[in-house]
Formats: structure tokens, sequence, C-alpha cells
């Protein structure tokens, strides 16, 4: 798991400033038709005090819904949850460093509360703000980044945005695994980067952002460190016929379309709304 380590410090150092320019639009081809890709830059992302996340809305929320922030659940100030635990709606007063564009740090904002988070079938963490979407984009003019309703798609262009280290990742979704077992933790269909993407500790709880529609469609968590199987940095991927591959050096991220059907009326998390698969407690 993504989280900040001694060997990821060292990995910045040696990378230099360890920050990576944005995207420029460019044209892409999906599905035999062009596409202009649109711009990825920081806007919207944040910085924890151990990982990163983002400002998220879904596509029925309002300018004045409190705010949600999209992270890792192993990156609950709680620390991890167990496996079958899931953590629902408990006071938190945490604080995010929110970023614009350039990735830097334009203003402080806090929690009210862990609206949901969990290890289980994904690795998830979903925060309520203090302050309403519409309030953030008059202060600092940033606006949340949308999660995507749509299952993401082999093959498409992404970029991973980390606001701890204010440093982008671009690569592609190179498949799906369907089981992705780490240590006592399993995640069922977690999109598997293609090997550009080489995340270190601190990119946890990132967006990962579809570059064609600047739609979130997963969140950054994990990555085979050692070439190790199925043990804690060393996920393995275990097939339907229960068959276990390892690959050392690639690193992965969990859907994120299945959290749009949970948010109700108000952004408010309600797990027996229909569509809504997440765990519950």
């Amino acid at each position: 798991m993504k989280k900040p380590l001694v060997g990821a410090v060292l990995s910045v150092l040696f990378l230099g400033a360890g920050i990576a320019p944005a995207a420029a639009s460019t044209a892409t081809s999906q599905g035999g038709a062009e596409v202009r890709a649109k711009a990825v830059t920081f806007a919207g992302t944040v910085a924890l005090s151990n990982c990163s996340g983002s400002v998220v809305r879904a596509p029925s929320s309002q300018p004045g819904d409190p705010a949600l922030v999209l992270s890792n659940g192993h990156c609950l100030e709680t620390g991890f949850p167990a496996p079958g635990q899931v953590v629902l709606n408990r006071s938190s007063t945490r604080s995010f460093t929110l970023l614009n564009a350039a990735g830097s740090g334009v203003g402080t904002l806090r929690a009210s509360k862990i609206a949901y988070g969990t290890m289980t079938d994904t690795d998830v963490s979903l925060y309520q703000l203090t302050r309403t979407y519409a309030q953030i984009e008059s202060s600092y003019g940033i606006k949340a980044l949308e999660l995507d309703t749509a299952r993401p798609t082999q093959g498409r262009a992404i970029t991973v945005a980390s606001g701890y280290w204010k440093r982008t990742y671009s690569c592609a979704v190179d498949g799906f695994a369907y089981r992705l077992k780490e240590g006592a933790w399993t995640w069922k269909d977690s999109v598997r980067y293609t090997s550009a993407c080489q995340t270190i500790g601190g990119t946890s709880g990132s967006p990962v952002i579809d570059n064609a529609t600047g739609k979130v469609v997963a969140v950054n968590n994990t990555g085979n460190e050692d070439g190790q199987q199925c043990t804690d940095n060393n996920p393995c991927e275990v097939a339907e016929n229960g068959t276990v591959t390892v690959r050392k050096g690639i690193n992965y991220a969990q859907q994120t379309y299945t959290l749009v059907p949970c948010i109700g009326t108000g952004n408010q998390i309600d797990l027996n709304r229909a569509g809504c698969t997440l765990p519950k407690p």
C-alpha cells in the first residue's frame, strides 16, 4: 500500500524535485474517433498527512452540498480497517491541503466526519467536509473532480495525480484483476496500470483521472514492490479459477464508479440505495 515510506522519500530525492508538469491537452484516438483529451492538473487534489486525495462530486451533487474528499481506506487516521470492517459516519476533524492547478497549496479544508471507509472489496475512504462545493469554489476558484459513472475501459490513457508529492504519473489501464490479494485484504475488480505508472509511497488515495474525460475512474492504492506473493506491499492477482499471478513493479487502483449509486441527497452515503454494492457494516 502506497503510504509514505523512507524508500519513497529517497526515490523522490533521486528523482530531483519530483514534480511532473500537468498533462497538456492532446488529441487521442478512442474507438476510431479522435477525442480531445482534457488537461489534467492538480486542481482539486489534496494532500493528507500521510496520503493523497481529491475533492470529488457525484453527477447528482449540488453546489450547496457538503463537499467530499476521496482517498483510501488504509489512509484513515483511525488506522487500517480490519477485513470485513466498514467505518460509517464517524466524527473527524482531519485537515486537507487543497491544491491549485500548479500544485500549490491554496487553503486548508477540514472534515466533519468519515462518511465511509473500508478495505473490504475495495480500498476507499470518503470524508465529508465542513464546507460546500460552492464555498470552496468561491474561496479558491477550484471545482471538484467528478466521479465517472461507468467502469473504466482497458487501454484508456490515465493520469494518477498525487497531492502528497505534487507529482503526476501517466500511463494506461492495462487490465483488471478479478481479485487482488494483499496480506489480510482482498479487493475486487482492481485496475492494473501499464508499467509507466511507477507510483510510490504517499501516492495512496490519488485520483486516477481518465485523460479523455477529466473524470475520476479509480483511486490509486497499491503495487507489488518486491515480487513476493500476496504479502503486505506485494499484492497478487487471483483469477476466477484460482490461478495466482505476481507482477513485480506493477501498480494498482480501485474503481470508483461503484461509489456513485451510494451517494444520496445532500451527499449523504446511503448504502441501501438502489445499485449500491459497497460493503455494509
